[in-house]
């Protein structure tokens, strides 16, 4: 395939699979702009194969069976373009150029799968919130890691290390909002992320999914959301003094989607009990109203001392 062809794949990918991410990935300067859709439409890709869905659509419908095959082929697919060997798929063949053009390593990607993995291995159990924070890693975590390496950083900044695991912060943070955002939608095909200790202190089911859809667990689980919500807030507090280390298109394009992220993550927690009523989202103009402030936010990190604030409880592994 082309460079237009794999370019537009990518584009249709993040339209279609997610419109805050879309928003905020305008932003980015056009070659930054094509690699981070790429790198997107190949984590999107194997999501749909995995939820047996289209674009981040149908997973109530879709049909998982045969997970571990699927990301045992996943797995072949990336190690052969990460090789460089032809790819005729266009995830395959758009992330093939975003690891020849910024040096991914393929461990990471690997670790990326491992995530999908635990999603469809039936014998992964979320017993403390550590648990749930390395399948953040895994999911989002390490995304984040791999798109900082996209957009580079700016010459003395930071130690790209310390770049790198404020990235991973910004990715955690996103998916203990997922989390939040989604429980009953996972729950309703048999997935629950959060820690059992804290669903038992809760009074709520630990082993029956469908339980937690019950009218009556919903003042509850509304209370492990907010808990859940809480988490991500030290993991966006620390993502902050990392995007001034970014140059300033692709600082503006992350904040944007930081501060849509957790405003997301604070919706959930002000609905309380209704939040899952509909899905929790942003409208168009909430969304241009976060570019405008994540344009400011952008500028403030630059001033801002580029220190270390390392999360609570938990660092990235590699």
């Amino acid at each position: 395939m082309t460079g237009d062809e794999l370019r537009a794949h990518a584009t249709q990918a993040i339209r279609q699979g997610s419109s805050s991410f879309a928003a905020a990935a305008r932003l980015f300067e056009p070659a930054t702009r094509d690699s981070a859709v790429m790198l997107y439409a190949w984590c999107r890709h194997c999501d749909d194969v995995i939820d047996g869905q289209q674009l981040g659509h149908g997973q109530l419908e879709g049909d998982r069976g045969n997970g571990l095959e699927r990301i045992a082929a996943l797995r072949e697919l990336t190690r052969r373009a990460c090789a460089g060997e032809p790819m005729a798929h266009p995830a395959f063949a758009g992330l093939q150029q975003v690891v020849r053009a910024h040096r991914i390593p393929e461990h990471w990607l690997q670790e990326h799968l491992t995530g999908f993995a635990m999603d469809v291995d039936p014998t992964v159990r979320y017993e403390r919130i550590e648990d749930t924070l390395r399948y953040a890693w895994r999911v989002a975590g390490v995304v984040g890691v791999m798109m900082a390496l996209v957009m580079g950083t700016r010459d003395g900044r930071a130690p790209q290390g310390a770049v790198l695991d404020r990235a991973c912060d910004l990715g955690v943070a996103f998916q203990l909002t997922n989390i939040a955002r989604d429980i009953v939608e996972d729950a309703r095909i048999g997935r629950v992320y959060l820690p059992a200790q804290w669903l038992r202190e809760a009074g709520l089911p630990t082993d029956d999914a469908a339980g937690l859809l019950r009218p009556g667990h919903r003042a509850a689980l509304a209370g492990v959301a907010a808990r859940l919500v809480a988490l991500a807030e030290p993991y966006y507090q620390s993502s902050f003094t990392g995007i001034g280390a970014l140059p300033l298109r692709s600082a503006w394009s992350i904040a944007t989607a930081r501060g849509v992220y957790r405003h997301i993550g604070h919706r959930v927690d002000a609905l309380g009990p209704a939040a899952w009523d509909a899905r929790v989202s942003t409208s168009r103009w909430d969304k241009l109203r976060f570019v405008a402030r994540g344009g400011v936010v952008a500028l403030l990190s630059r001033t801002w001392p580029a220190r270390e604030r390392a999360p609570q409880n938990w660092r990235r592994p590699v």
